[in-house]
């Protein structure tokens, strides 16, 4: 073997192994309803409902909640009435965008876009968001997090999927909430 080939031989080799070390975050299809599955990753587990009560008080409260083992990055899927239809998502992505910049003392989006997941259109917004300790005297530091929404409408139902992590750790999630978000499967 020459040495050419041998080079040419070790560099496919190390772009293989490359692609396979790379070869995406592990999710478990997980049914939320009858008509909704999504990608759980690995190692999250489902919060019973007193956990869901506890972290996420509302008198609606989410379908499901996955956390990951320490708690701190989180995965719902919500449903409430809403009485917009699917063809009203451009007008949503500015109701939703206005919404979001108005809960938080700063907000940098990463995306804002309609975007189209298993032959369903989504509004989908990623994000990272501060709230500042604006009290008089207040010194708490901001909390910043790392925030990807997808919304969709079937029927008179809104279906919002959520992915949250500590901004600190976004390069970690990012990956991990975009396949996520592009494994939602309704029907």
């Amino acid at each position: 073997m020459t040495m050419t080939r041998f080079f040419r031989l070790t560099s496919l080799l190390l772009v293989l192994s490359v692609l396979v070390a790379f070869d995406g975050p592990k999710l478990k299809k997980t049914p939320i309803a009858s008509n909704i599955s999504l990608g759980v990753p690995e190692g999250f587990a489902a919060l019973p409902d007193d956990g869901i009560a506890a972290k996420y008080p509302a008198a609606r409260k989410p379908l499901a909640v996955f956390s990951n083992p320490s708690g701190r990055i989180d995965l719902s899927v919500a449903q409430k009435l809403t009485t917009f239809s699917n063809r009203d998502y451009a007008l949503l992505l500015k109701i939703y965008k206005a919404s979001i910049q108005n809960m938080y003392s700063k907000v940098q989006f990463l995306q804002e876009d309609i975007r189209t997941v298993n032959k369903r259109d989504y509004v989908a917004l990623e994000f990272v968001s501060t709230v500042a300790d604006n009290r008089r005297g207040g010194n708490l530091a901001p909390v910043r997090k790392y925030q990807f929404v997808q919304y969709a409408i079937e029927g008179n139902q809104l279906y919002v999927f959520t992915f949250v992590a500590p901004a600190e750790e976004q390069a970690q999630w990012q990956p991990i909430a975009q396949a996520v978000m592009g494994s939602v499967m309704m029907k």
